[in-house]
């Protein structure tokens, strides 16, 4: 009798596996929203590398600045082979505009393989949450016609 204190009834297993259910759920949804803000800063990543590509060379190019609020101003660009590149930490460095396309390009490259471990510890995640979800299926199917005491 004694190992049959241990075992948990149908209905906290049934309450247990929700629970574990819900927390993977939860789990998924924070990583998928981390896998969405990496995502889109590789996006802008992206094109701030073309667009300094584009700039390589110009000495009259105009260009639209953000000044805030969704407002944007034409600025005509003085010298486009001094680019001003955060490093991370609210430090920023001058750096030249291939010196800034590179570096660019490795944080690119970083991103890529922090988005790709995102979306396999998600899949993992994923796959789990159906283990779950199949095992409270068959708790669900197993308790059907089998009276509770509840009414």
């Amino acid at each position: 009798m004694a190992s049959n204190e241990n075992t948990p009834t149908p209905e906290e297993e049934f309450q247990a596996l929700q629970m574990y259910l819900n927390e993977f759920n939860q789990q998924i949804e924070l990583f998928s929203r981390q896998f969405q803000m990496i995502e889109q800063a590789r996006m802008e990543m992206i094109t701030s590398v073309e667009t300094l590509k584009g700039l390589k060379g110009t000495t009259d190019a105009v260009s639209l600045l953000p000044v805030g609020g969704g407002a944007a101003i034409l600025a005509k660009v003085i010298d486009a082979d001094s680019v001003i590149v955060s490093i991370g930490a609210d430090v920023s460095v001058k750096k030249t505009n291939d010196e800034a396309v590179s570096f660019m390009g490795e944080r690119i490259t970083e991103m890529e393989a922090q988005g790709k471990r995102l979306a396999e510890t998600v899949q993992k995640l994923q796959a789990q949450a159906a283990e779950v979800s199949g095992r409270l299926e068959q708790l669900y199917r197993a308790g059907q016609g089998q009276p509770t005491g509840r009414s």
